[in-house]
């Protein structure tokens, strides 16, 4: 016999939902969700795959997500800084 984990009512064992309260019982394995600095480097490498894990987990996996998105964000953030210094160079070698 378990209890509802929302409200305490006695179900069955292994019941979807509750027949006091109807609160899902989630059953299912545990969801790691360590937000390994791992995703992040791998969002850093390659960010459309980071941008892709970030959308795909946002809602199932949150900290993984952001480390994924973070690592995406970074480096676009400073794949745009190097061109505007190789910009800024080269307009600055052709005033000289």
């Amino acid at each position: 016999m378990a209890y509802c984990k929302r409200c305490g009512f006695p179900i069955a064992d292994g019941a979807a939902t509750c027949p006091s309260c109807g609160a899902y019982q989630n059953n299912g394995p545990e969801v790691v969700d360590n937000g390994g600095i791992g995703w992040g480097i791998l969002g850093c490498c390659i960010p459309i795959v980071g941008l892709v894990l970030f959308l795909v987990w946002k809602d199932q996996r949150p900290r993984t997500a952001k480390a994924a998105g973070i690592g995406a964000l970074v480096s676009v953030i400073l794949g745009a800084l190097w061109y505007l210094i190789v910009i800024a160079m080269g307009v600055g070698a052709s005033l000289m």
